[in-house]
């Protein structure tokens, strides 16, 4: 069966996301210098999925979020760490809110439990929920890079779940 075709994420909004980062380092008092590493973003592949996980994050429980370590490193990109932070966009790239990582672990997809798919808060917030609907997420966004995906691949080295635990810092009417 083939996966129906997703509208691709339009780009971060920069000059919005930088003016929330100085703004929250000015109100926190952290100079430039010593501000700790963030990325901004969107979770998600195309719009609405985008829209759906930012709201759940500003207005629902959402305070985790998995992805494949073997992104980071197809993207050249640095592997989140605890207290990075991360703007979190919406589907048209415009910053929402500011999240400080909390923790960071490995896991294959069949280790992740169910505290973990609840902390997600997505769908039902059950394991099953959350095995069924990465799986197809990581099959269709991995299917565009060219790779066949399935949930053996995190128990090699490499393939890994990154999990991560997050927290609200920013704005502060939202803050945990």
């Amino acid at each position: 069966m083939t996966e129906n075709p997703v509208p691709e994420l339009p780009p971060v909004n920069a000059t919005a996301a930088e003016a929330m980062w100085a703004e929250y380092l000015a109100h926190r008092a952290i100079s430039s210098d010593a501000a700790p590493h963030h990325v901004a973003e969107s979770f998600g592949d195309h719009p609405a999925l985008a829209d759906e996980l930012s709201n759940a994050i500003v207005h629902g429980d959402k305070r985790a979020t998995s992805s494949l370590a073997s992104e980071y490193a197809y993207n050249d990109e640095r592997v989140p760490q605890p207290d990075d932070h991360c703007i979190i966009c919406d589907g048209q790239g415009e910053p929402k809110a500011i999240l400080r990582v909390i923790s960071v672990d490995r896991s294959s997809f069949h280790e992740v439990d169910e505290q973990f798919a609840a902390a997600e808060g997505e769908g039902d917030l059950s394991l099953a929920y959350w095995q069924k609907e990465h799986e197809k997420f990581w099959r269709r966004t991995q299917k565009l890079i060219g790779r066949d995906w399935s949930p053996t691949d995190t128990r090699k080295p490499g393939g890994e779940l990154i999990l991560e635990r997050f927290e609200i810092c920013w704005p502060e009417e939202f803050a945990d």
